[in-house]
């Protein structure tokens, strides 16, 4: 999506690590008109698939995946990474380790708001090494529920979770998708 990757090389920031920074626009100050654009792109890109959910994760895909709601006119699922003591045990729960935090978070979702009757549309912002899908995946599994691919804004290929859940026969599709970054720039794909 080149209104995307515009942005990305306009106001992104690269940081040691292998980090993009894009809060200012998707992260933590979010740009309402890009969203939707994104959110309207993942509506072509999976209409037809019967999406009756969408299933993120806390906190930064949960304003996508709210305009992907509106776009498939559904609810929006997002797993958190703690539970908390007004979410009963009843809960579908796996292990994500987070690449940019460095740390592993038991991921729950009640068990009220996924079923066997579900086509789970999975959003995020970033794919790197794919764990967060793995995760997300998972929790749609227990449920019964039926993914039908995942929709995510912007992908390090480099990293390979990409290549990876393709291979493992998830549907992804990336709205940004980057070859490379290091000192000297974004190269996309």
């Amino acid at each position: 999506m080149e209104l995307l990757e515009q942005r990305i090389l306009t106001d992104g920031k690269l940081l040691p690590g292998g980090i993009l920074k894009i809060d200012n626009f998707l992260n933590h100050q979010l740009d309402p008109g890009l969203i939707q654009a994104m959110a309207r792109e993942f509506k072509r890109l999976f209409d037809g698939e019967g999406v009756n959910k969408v299933l993120t994760i806390e906190a930064s895909g949960i304003a996508i995946a709210i305009l992907v709601g509106l776009e498939f006119d559904c609810p929006v699922v997002f797993a958190k990474k703690s539970k908390s003591k007004n979410i009963s045990d009843s809960v579908y729960a796996a292990e994500v380790p987070s690449f940019t935090h460095g740390n592993t978070n038991t991921v729950v979702v009640s068990k009220d708001y996924l079923n066997a009757d579900d086509r789970v549309l999975i959003i995020d912002d970033f794919l790197a090494t794919g764990a967060a899908l793995v995760g997300l995946r998972a929790l749609a599994r227990q449920a019964g529920a039926a993914v039908v691919g995942a929709g995510i804004a912007v992908e390090k290929v480099f990293q390979g979770g990409g290549d990876q859940m393709r291979a493992a026969g998830m549907r992804v599709e990336s709205l940004a998708k980057i070859a490379s970054m290091d000192e000297h720039g974004i190269t996309f794909c």
